[in-house]
C-alpha cells in the first residue's frame, strides 16, 4: 500500500477492480486536470475459507475507504463475460457490495467493462495489465508496484473514470452506464 497526503483536494475518485481472490483499489485526486495517486493496494482474500468472510473483509475495507478519503465518486470495473459462471456471479456480489455502500453514502457510482478501461488509459482495448501499469504511471507522474496488478488495474478504473468524465479519451461518447448512471437519470423511480 502506498500513500500521499490529500492537501486541497478538488475531487476523489475511487476506482475498484473487484474479485474473490484479491480485490485491487485505487485512489486519485483529481487538481486541475492533473492527476495525483492517493492511495492504492490490493486486499488479499485467498486467507479466508468461506464466501462470507470473504465479503465482510471486503465490506470492512471497502467501507473504511470510503470513511477516511470521503471519495466524491466511485469507479467499477463490470464483470466480463466468462466461461465460468460461478465466477461471474461471485463477482456479481462484490460488485453489489461495493454499489450499496456508494449508495449508502450518496456517493455515485459508475462501472466500466474491462476493455473500456483499456482503451481509456492505454489507447488499445486488447492491453496487457503490464501496459495499463505503465500509462497509470506516465498519466500519475509515479513509481508504481508493478508486482500489484489489481491495484493498477483500479487506478486504471478510477483514471478511466475522470477522462470520461472530462471527455479526454478519443474513445469516449459521454455516455454512462451502470447502475449510479440509472439512479441519478431517474431518481422519482427509487423509493
Amino acid at each position: 500500500m502506498a500513500q500521499i497526503t490529500n492537501l486541497g483536494a478538488e475531487k476523489i475518485i475511487l476506482g475498484i477492480d473487484p474479485g474473490t481472490r484479491y480485490l485491487g483499489y485505487g485512489l486519485i485526486r483529481i487538481t486541475r486536470d492533473k492527476v495525483h495517486v492517493l492511495q492504492y493496494g490490493v486486499l488479499n482474500l485467498t486467507k479466508y475459507t468461506t464466501q462470507g468472510a470473504k465479503f465482510l473483509k471486503i465490506h470492512e475495507r471497502v467501507m473504511g475507504i470510503v470513511e477516511e478519503f470521503l471519495p466524491d465518486e466511485i469507479a467499477i470495473e463490470s464483470p466480463f463475460f466468462g466461461k465460468n459462471v460461478q465466477s461471474m456471479l461471485k463477482l456479481g456480489r462484490v460488485q453489489g457490495m461495493v454499489m450499496s455502500i456508494s449508495f449508502s453514502k450518496s456517493i455515485p457510482i459508475t462501472e466500466y467493462e474491462p476493455k473500456k478501461v483499456k482503451q481509456s488509459v492505454t489507447g488499445n482495448g486488447n492491453a496487457s495489465k503490464e501496459q495499463v501499469a505503465k500509462m497509470v504511471e506516465i498519466i500519475s507522474g509515479i513509481k508504481l508496484d508493478g508486482k500489484l496488478h489489481d491495484a493498477t488495474d483500479a487506478l486504471g478504473i478510477a483514471i478511466c473514470h475522470h477522462f470520461h468524465n472530462k471527455n479526454i479519451s478519443s474513445s469516449v461518447k459521454g455516455t454512462q452506464k451502470g447502475w449510479g448512471a440509472f439512479v441519478n437519470e431517474n431518481p422519482d423511480r427509487i423509493k
